[in-house]
């Protein structure tokens, strides 16, 4: 126990020599006070070389702070950019009890700094510390059953219980909001979002999850998948950490293979492609010693810079052809599938997998047998299929209302230009014809799937100030996936248009009675159509009130915002 509460206190307090990580033999991790306090003192250090910046607030009531570096002292991205630098942005402890990458980062930059790292000249570095801080306050030792160190860590959960690797679009938190800036600030070729694993257990230290490089698309996702992860993959081996695409499965069997991950925007990763940034989510495998972790990641991050600068022009290169081209592209995919026809191949080192009785239920339960590990060659399903595609508009309207769109717009660099008086526009308008709100809640949100829409063009009067949405630009794919109901990850999906789905006004049916029959009179085509469905459907001609309603919906006074999607395609 004595030694437990000295490495307990130990974990509180680092300098920029030596960090808590250090200090307690791998078996500690830093807390959030120590953790920003060594980044204080590494930039008084070397105050010429770091570079220790204060950004946004967070739900937890702390700023979230941000390192940059550079070989030739210089701390603006913008800068670096114009010089020609790669930028990378590495992010650490979104989930605070995955804290490999916060003390491998401070390793990282004291070392570059002490000259034993070595960082290329034309690579730009940008650190967030820590920052899920909320939850990295939220401190204990049992909340990850599944992992393998360190003695003490932080929650999942940030100080509104928000999981923030599902939080990069709908921006619920105040971290979200402050990475989103942080983001567009950087603006890096590639982000790093440090993590553990779950899942099975195999030999492997380290797993990678990148961008789905098909989704990413383009020259970069090219890129991506014929050199720079083949060059990763390559070096850790060299390295004597052989690592693993994240594995994706717990039944025990990889011999069928197994898909790549599906990073949908709500993703760090997913999110980095929606503006031809390359994400990493390297996952350190849980049930791991912590040490081993950590080294781990701070072996891959020097391979990911390594390889960075050497491929400097080309990731550059990459992604300003790809930035240019999503302005003129015409269509858009809103989901993707695994392409099962084609596959590549992947050395995984497992442990056989076998059943014996549970010390709980007596029954049959799964288990790995550390003393049958083996080796083999495995398919990875790492192609992806587009669907659900649309093809984008000159334009979007939105009218004013529904600020929480509209800031999320901005905030993410989308133009949004306020209409300059009073005007009438043909539009697209969406219907919402059917959805399928989650009976439980996700998030935060009870989300809306199965989204299924009808298109009717309409000539509406829209107000000075209500928003033109201008495509053509490299924000397009953003505001398309974004905007377009039927998205996977789509602002109606999490249900920021709600207040539509729901009736304002209504009837006294015998109020509606005394006027129906003569409005039917005057509308022979509703009349029609009313008679057409009686025949159709018998249960439909036995419910008065259901033909009245039929009535009331296909009348004058039925309110025309009722499920009719309020932002509007130009086309």
């Amino acid at each position: 126990m004595r030694h437990l509460l000295a490495f307990l206190l130990l974990c509180g307090t680092a300098s920029a020599q030596v960090t808590s990580f250090e200090r307690s033999n791998g078996l500690a991790t830093t807390t959030y006070d120590s953790c920003i306090a060594y980044y204080k003192e590494l930039a008084a250090r070397y105050p010429t070389r770091v570079h220790l910046k204060t950004m946004g607030p967070t739900d937890a009531g702390y700023p979230l702070h941000l390192l940059l570096y550079a070989n030739d002292g210089s701390a603006d991205p913008a800068a670096w950019h114009k010089a020609g630098k790669v930028v990378i942005l590495i992010n650490n402890g979104i989930h605070p009890g995955e804290p490999d990458g916060v003390d491998a980062s401070m390793m990282l930059l004291r070392d570059i700094l002490q000259g034993k790292a070595h960082i290329p000249d034309n690579v730009g570095l940008a650190i967030i510390p820590l920052y899920n801080i909320g939850g990295s306050l939220d401190r204990g030792s049992w909340s990850r059953v599944n992992q393998n160190g360190p003695l003490a860590y932080g929650f999942r959960g940030n100080a509104q219980n928000l999981d923030l690797n599902r939080d990069f679009t709908k921006c619920d938190s105040r971290n979200a909001v402050g990475f989103a800036r942080i983001f567009h600030y950087v603006d890096p070729h590639i982000l790093v979002d440090n993590h553990v694993s779950d899942g099975a257990d195999y030999q492997h230290t380290m797993t990678l999850l990148p961008t789905q490089h098909d989704k990413l698309g383009g020259a970069a996702g090219r890129f991506l998948h014929d050199v720079y992860l083949p060059a990763l993959f390559r070096d850790m081996k060299n390295e004597g950490d052989q690592m693993t695409p994240y594995v994706n499965f717990e039944d025990a069997n990889p011999d069928r293979g197994w898909d790549a991950f599906y990073d949908s925007p709500r993703y760090s990763t997913g999110y980095a492609a929606l503006f031809q940034t390359i994400g990493f989510m390297p996952e350190t495998h849980m049930l791991k010693p912590f040490a081993n972790r950590v080294r781990s990641t701070y072996r891959l991050m020097t391979v990911m810079i390594r390889e960075a600068g050497h491929y400097g022009r080309d990731i550059i290169a990459s992604r300003a052809a790809d930035r240019k081209a999503i302005g003129m592209q015409e269509r858009f995919a809103l989901a993707w599938h695994p392409d099962s026809t084609r596959w590549d191949t992947v050395d995984f080192k497992g442990y056989t997998a076998d059943r014996k009785p549970s010390d709980v239920s007596g029954l049959p339960r799964l288990y790995y047998d550390h003393s049958r590990p083996y080796e083999r060659t495995v398919d990875y399903f790492d192609y992806f299929t587009g669907i659900d595609s649309v093809t984008k508009p000159r334009a979007y309207v939105i009218p004013q209302g529904w600020h929480s769109v509209t800031d999320l717009l901005a905030l993410n660099g989308v133009p949004l230009r306020p209409l300059t008086q009073d005007t009438t526009i043909t539009v697209d308008a969406y219907h919402i014809d059917g959805y399928k709100a989650a009976p439980r809640v996700f998030e935060r949100h009870h989300r809306n799937t199965d989204v299924k829409v009808s298109v009717m063009t309409q000539t509406l009067h829209f107000r000075k100030g209500d928003y033109w949405v201008p495509m053509g630009y490299p924000t397009d794919r953003f505001a398309v996936e974004m905007l377009e109901p039927t998205g996977d990850d789509s602002y109606f999906s999490w249900n920021f248009f709600d207040a539509i789905l729901q009736e304002k006004e209504g009837y006294s049916a015998y109020r509606l009675e005394d006027v129906a029959g003569a409005y039917l009179q005057a509308h022979p085509d509703i009349r029609e159509a009313l008679d057409k469905k009686r025949q159709a459907d018998p249960a439909f001609a036995a419910n008065g009130a259901a033909q009245l309603d039929f009535v009331y919906k296909h009348s004058q006074w039925y309110e025309p915002e009722h499920l009719r999607y309020p932002v509007y395609r130009v086309n």
